[in-house]
């Protein structure tokens, strides 16, 4: 998938007006699940990404400790938006995300999270049971 298709995606999940609404939410998220996750896993995540989003992990701060609720909190302040427009949006960009990478990447990024982090991957469970 490369950088516009992506954006697309995240615009027409989200219903947003414009593209650059997308692309702020995308930053918002992807920088802050980077910051939560170690190098190795955030490469894992990032490589199958367009390069133009790939960048949104990969140079964040890695390895920092913080629970969902400090998560949703730093994504709210990117994005300019409540706590449960964050969720929605992570959630929503996490689906993307896993439309791009394997499978078996996004196991490892769920595994390596504390449990506390499980509502960021409930759509895609959703996804998976429907199909």
């Amino acid at each position: 998938m490369n950088y516009k298709a992506f954006i697309g995606q995240v615009q027409h999940r989200l219903e947003f007006a414009q593209l650059g609404q997308a692309v702020r939410a995308t930053r918002a998220v992807l920088t802050t699940l980077g910051e939560r996750l170690h190098e190795g896993e955030a490469t894992d995540l990032a490589s199958p990404l367009p390069m133009e989003i790939d960048r949104y992990v990969t140079t964040a701060e890695h390895g920092q400790r913080f629970d969902y609720q400090e998560f949703l909190d730093r994504v709210a302040d990117r994005a300019n938006v409540d706590r449960s427009d964050a969720n929605y949006y992570a959630q929503q960009i996490v689906a993307v995300v896993a439309d791009v990478v394997p499978p078996g990447n996004i196991e490892k990024i769920e595994n390596q999270l504390p449990d506390d982090f499980n509502p960021l991957f409930d759509l895609i469970k959703t996804q998976e049971t429907e199909q």
